[in-house]
């Protein structure tokens, strides 16, 4: 009889691969129920250079759509996988042409109030329509992040205005409209990845922001967005002094499970960022850092690059869940809470089937694209 750790595991773990087509490996892993989700980057996407005065990376719907429907159907009844994308718009959006390109989100500074917040919700249910009807069901978006450093190298314009209120207002509209496309969203990087100057896919940024100044700046969006039931929250590979001096983010019991989880009341799925980043694979080794984000209290766990730290991951935490009862019991509440999102999602997209593949970059949305990037 198969144990339950395992399965919970299994939901926890969030998957990256290498190819085109679905490996033989990560089929066998998502029919034994061993794999939550599946993020596709552009890595996974048939692309073809069109010529032309500026040459155009054009994605082949139909073979996307196909990796879709294979990920899916590899799924056993009643254990659904879910596909995943970082699709934000500017230089964040995995799937290009013919689907629509956003500009950066930065833009909506350019609208005036309340233009910018519907916009900014038009934006989000144009988005969750095309990646509707490419088979996605998770956006790793909107950021809640502020862009208050203009030397800060990952966030920049990313980011959906310069100050809490504008990033709040902006961000909750795009996800509302996520969810009404069909999507499920996921805020990112708490708390807050918007005034660091370096960049956790390289090193381990530091925050020494006082708690007065996180709370009335970087943790409002994730307060609000916490009381508006947004379905998932990313955490942040940062260093706050004021929270928890020794660690990351995404590691700290304060941070998670003390602030986000208790103070904050944040019910939704907590899920880690890339653990295969350096500013934790450099630092600590896979396993242990699997396990302390568990402990800490995140839901699921990102995974995308590298299969032998995936592999390390599942064998720490089936190993340290068979020893700590506690721990233990965390992977279960982590992964009932996924599999309540991912059963609500699916009886949600049963009900209201997405749009065919003619939305796709449909002109509508390319001419929201150019009002928002201010072309028109």
């Amino acid at each position: 009889m198969r144990h339950a750790l395992v399965d919970d595991v299994g939901q926890v773990l969030w998957v990256g691969f290498y190819g085109t087509s679905v490996p033989d490996r990560l089929r066998a892993q998502i029919a034994g129920a061993e794999v939550g989700v599946v993020v596709v980057f552009k890595r996974n996407l048939v692309v073809q250079m069109v010529p032309g005065p500026v040459p155009q990376e054009v994605v082949d719907v139909a073979a996307l759509v196909e990796l879709h429907r294979e990920l899916h159907a590899a799924a056993p009844s009643g254990a659904p996988v879910l596909i995943a994308v970082d699709q934000e718009g500017g230089v964040v959006q995995r799937v290009r042409a013919p689907a629509t390109q956003w500009p950066p989100m930065l833009c909506l500074d350019g609208h005036a109030t309340p233009d910018d917040e519907a916009l900014a919700g038009a934006v989000g249910l144009a988005l969750g329509r095309e990646l509707a009807a490419l088979g996605f069901d998770i956006d790793f978006a909107p950021v809640l992040d502020i862009h208050t450093n203009e030397r800060n190298p990952i966030i920049g314009d990313r980011a959906l205005g310069r100050d809490p209120e504008t990033v709040t207002r902006r961000a909750l509209a795009l996800a509302d409209g996520l969810a009404r496309g069909g999507v499920l969203a996921c805020g990112k990087h708490f708390p807050g990845h918007g005034d660091t100057a370096t960049d956790s896919h390289l090193e381990l940024p530091r925050l020494e922001h006082g708690w007065e100044r996180l709370d009335a700046v970087e943790l409002v969006p994730f307060r609000r967005a916490a009381a508006a039931g947004l379905p998932m929250i990313m955490t942040a590979h940062v260093v706050f002094a004021a929270l928890d001096a020794t660690v990351p983010a995404t590691l700290s019991p304060a941070v998670i499970d003390g602030l986000l989880r208790r103070k904050l009341g944040y019910r939704g799925v907590i899920v880690s960022d890339d653990l295969d980043m350096k500013a934790v694979a450099d630092h600590i080794g896979i396993g242990e850092a699997a396990v302390r984000a568990i402990g800490a209290g995140c839901d699921a766990l990102l995974l995308c690059r590298d299969e032998a730290h995936q592999a390390e991951a599942r064998r720490a935490l089936i190993a340290a869940g068979e020893r700590d009862a506690a721990l233990r019991a965390r992977l279960s509440e982590s992964a009932a809470r996924i599999r309540a999102m991912k059963e609500g999602h699916v009886a949600r997209r049963r009900a209201t089937p997405p749009h065919g593949l003619e939305i796709i970059g449909a002109l509508e949305h390319r001419r929201l694209a150019d009002r928002v990037a201010g072309r028109g």
